[in-house]
């Protein structure tokens, strides 16, 4: 599933990197909750939360089954 998650983020990431930000993947749990960080100008963004849940939250559950919950650490 962590192959899986990685190849997402590979599609998200263009967006997030024309914003100056970027996401690394920390972990993914064997119950489906995704850890991430977010970095450069996502890290203090106050968006951040709303790009977490309704973009990132969105596009691992739609592309890895078994996605339940993406947090940011």
């Amino acid at each position: 599933m962590k192959v899986q998650v990685e190849q997402a983020l590979h599609k998200i990431r263009p967006a997030l990197e024309r914003d100056g930000g970027n996401i690394e993947l920390v972990d993914v749990s064997d119950d489906g909750v995704v850890k991430v960080k977010l970095t450069g100008a996502c890290s203090g963004c106050p968006m951040s939360a709303i790009t977490l849940k309704q973009g990132v939250e969105r596009v691992l559950k739609q592309e890895v089954p078994g996605i339940k919950e993406v947090v940011s650490i």
